[in-house]
């Protein structure tokens, strides 16, 4: 993997993260919110599923 994969990974990341305040800022913020009141295990655990699923992901386009 180049830097310019990395470069094109991390940008399509802040296009995808960008899109939802652009769109609905008021249901983003309702989420944020709930986020920020979970505890520190379950925000691990949401964590932990992304990066597997991720790692998944990658794993399985390597293999191709």
């Amino acid at each position: 993997m180049t830097l310019h994969d990395w470069l094109r990974a991390i940008g399509l990341v802040l296009v995808l993260e960008g899109l939802m305040p652009l769109v609905a800022p008021a249901r983003w913020r309702e989420v944020f919110m709930q986020v920020a009141r979970m505890r520190d295990g379950q925000i691990r655990f949401v964590g932990a599923g992304a990066a597997l699923a991720g790692g998944r992901c990658r794993r399985r386009q390597a293999l191709q």
